[in-house]
């Protein structure tokens, strides 16, 4: 399959070229040349697939042209370990809990997926010398980095802004080692992921190193985020109650939604999708203005949705031809401050029992204040609570338990190399490792 860039002042390239160089030469994000309907086999039995026969499907929709099936079958079955399920919280209301993959978090899934691939793709090559960046607001950080832990012929380097993620999340990709390099960054997500972007499009660190991405700007990251959202449609079918189901998803730079619109373009059973943000609200004024307006984010509770200008947004216009009336019908918005995910959280934990993280707890409330009648909501829960410990302790007033694997992060010792938003200090850096 060929893939193109959203800016159309690029060439067309194979998978393997989208996937080592991220991010296309006119700065724009690739998409694939086709979006393939699976055939309606694949959803008469989807109830009865595990997640991995589900994403093995769904990955030879993207990758089978240009990977042999035995191989893309172990790159899924070696990345997704886990499972993805679905729990009813409130009247017709459902999580889809992804966070129990190795840093409890969904991003695993993309992160890990991308991992393999990308190593796949390097081992092919022959090179022992590629350089990931990724920039990180919490989450994309720590799946990245546990995901290439000890790839040979791969060194990390994660970006992420000082003081603005949580304990420990910061934990899971600065007491790594080995071939992850943490940089912390004075400044906001924003301004990591322009360092990021820039660095790739700098033709002197292009001649003398090999960079790519693993932030979602990456076809490697988000597309594998799709799997959960027909495995999610396969749970609900088995229990009979996947009629006008809407999900809600946590939006922060938009990889994880777009990857649900390319699922209901390839047939997923999906009525329309609810994008919930924080005070961080660019695109649910974009629904209600038609003006895109990106301004530096804002820090919140919910610290992996601040993004001030979603790196994603390119996508959701090229799938839309930039229609603002067609985006309309399949998105809705709505956004909360962080007083609002604070009671929500509470209101949820006591009147269900069920614990939410603030990004959950989003999109969690997007479908109590705007599910019909005749839906039924998913929401995607994208983390366990325990990685923001302390605000759900404050929140609930309730000592929450951390999972054995977060405490074995939290154990090491933190190495990370400070620095200035400012590129010349990070180009400089890039030039003398």
């Amino acid at each position: 399959m060929k893939y193109y860039s959203t800016n159309g002042k690029a060439p067309e390239v194979g998978l393997q070229e989208a996937v080592v160089k991220g991010l296309a030469p006119d700065k724009g994000l690739y998409m694939p040349g086709k979006i393939e309907e699976l055939p309606q086999s694949f959803f008469d039995n989807i109830g009865d697939m595990s997640f991995q026969e589900t994403a093995c499907t769904v990955a030879g929709a993207f990758f089978g042209e240009d990977i042999e099936a035995a191989t893309l079958k172990g790159i899924v079955c070696d990345a997704l370990g886990f499972d993805v399920p679905v729990i009813q919280v409130d009247d017709r209301i459902y999580s889809l809990e992804l966070f129990h993959g190795p840093t409890l978090a969904f991003k695993d899934i993309g992160g890990r997926f991308m991992a393999r691939l990308l190593g796949y793709f390097i081992k092919k090559q022959g090179r022992k010398d590629v350089k990931v960046l990724v920039a990180t607001s919490g989450d994309t950080g720590s799946a990245v980095a546990n995901g290439f832990l000890g790839v040979e012929g791969i060194h990390v380097y994660v970006l992420y802004p000082k003081g603005k993620v949580s304990r420990i999340q910061e934990c899971q990709f600065t007491t790594l080692g080995r071939n992850i390099t943490a940089i912390e960054i004075d400044g906001t997500f924003d301004d990591c992921q322009a360092l990021v972007k820039t660095a790739f499009l700098d033709d002197e660190l292009n001649k003398k190193l090999v960079l790519t991405s693993a932030n979602s700007i990456n076809v490697a990251r988000f597309l594998p985020q799709a799997f959960y959202y027909f495995h999610a449609c396969g749970q609900l079918a088995k229990s009979g109650k996947a009629k006008n189901v809407v999900f809600s998803v946590p939006c922060g730079n938009f990889g994880n939604i777009t990857a649900g619109l390319i699922a209901k373009r390839m047939g997923l059973p999906v009525k329309r999708f609810i994008a919930a943000n924080n005070r961080n609200s660019i695109f649910c004024e974009y629904l209600q203005t038609g003006k895109y307006d990106p301004r530096p984010s804002v820090q919140t509770i919910a610290n992996a949705m601040d993004v001030g200008d979603p790196g994603n947004f390119a996508r959701v216009l090229d799938l839309y031809n930039k229609s603002l009336e067609e985006i309309r019908k399949d998105i809705s918005g709505k956004y909360y401050d962080d007083e609002s995910i604070g009671k929500i959280v509470k209101d949820a934990y006591n009147k269900t029992g069920y614990l939410l993280d603030p990004h959950g707890a989003c999109a969690y409330q997007a479908l109590k204040d705007d599910l019909h009648p005749d839906e039924t909501g998913i929401f995607l829960e994208t983390a366990h609570p325990a990685k923001f410990l302390e605000t759900v302790e404050n929140i609930t007033g309730k000592r929450i338990t951390v999972p054995d694997r977060l405490q074995a992060f939290m154990k090491g010792k933190k190495q990370s190399i400070g620095m200035s938003k400012e590129f010349v200090e990070f180009k400089r850096f890039l030039l003398e490792i």
